[in-house]
């Protein structure tokens, strides 16, 4: 499998000044909220919210941020009602996008997102236009610990992964989704960290790009990423 999400980049410039870990908690929050809202305020049983809650920690996200977070999902605290989406898009040299929001107000999402598009390149699609060539997997990201690829990729097969990859400071376990818990809990069990799990997209058909479309790309990477309702985006590049 090839692609990638586009959260990682969020991760590498997390410590560059508080404001912008401010923003960051703000957009791990909503995750919380909505899990908790979908299956209750209880990580034990509730394993998206687990999830969330790991990912969380993994940015330092303090603990009463995360409660607050639960209790505005149980409705123990007042707030604004949040809304998952998944947005198609296309950029130059055929790479095909989805962009994943988490807003509270779907058309200022939306407005915003196409801004970037109109600016920089690129458009939004129709429903279908880019899904088509995704498929929806569970993500389990690993901290290597020094371990070398042939061990991380043992542990992986023996525990059921679908498929992985290796990154420069991470590997990445893909499963079915309903595997997904499964899994993480079986390499949990054989001593790996687990930095971060969820539901991914991965493409089936991916594209090569020349240095200056990817130059391009990126500034379109850029520009999504300071939105506050962006979560997550993929690609088949």
């Amino acid at each position: 499998m090839s692609g990638h999400s586009h959260w990682a980049g969020i991760k590498q410039r997390k410590g560059i000044n508080d404001a912008k870990r401010a923003k960051i908690f703000t957009r791990l929050a909503k995750p919380i909220t909505i899990a908790a809202r979908e299956g209750g305020g209880n990580p034990d049983t509730n394993f998206k919210l687990r999830m969330a809650i790991d990912k969380a920690r993994e940015f330092n996200m303090p603990k009463e941020n995360i409660e607050r977070a639960i209790k505005r999902g149980t409705g123990e605290l007042k707030g604004a009602e949040l809304s998952e989406m998944v947005y198609e898009a296309s950029a130059p040299g055929g790479i095909m996008m989805l962009v994943k929001v988490t807003t509270d107000n779907k058309n200022r999402a939306v407005s915003e997102i196409k801004t970037v598009f109109n600016k920089l390149g690129g458009k939004l699609g129709e429903a279908g236009s880019a899904m088509w060539n995704f498929e929806q997997v569970g993500s389990i990201v690993i901290e290597p610990g020094g371990k070398n690829t042939e061990a991380l990729e043992m542990a992986a097969i023996e525990a059921g992964a679908k498929d992985m990859r290796t990154e420069e400071d991470a590997f990445i376990v893909f499963t079915e989704i309903q595997d997904l818990q499964k899994i993480q809990e079986s390499l949990e069990k054989s001593g790996l960290k687990v930095l971060e799990s969820g539901l991914a997209h991965t493409p089936k058909n991916v594209v090569r790009v020349d240095e200056s479309t990817r130059l391009s790309y990126e500034k379109i990477l850029e520009a999504l990423d300071e939105l506050d309702d962006v979560e997550e985006i993929y690609d088949n590049l």
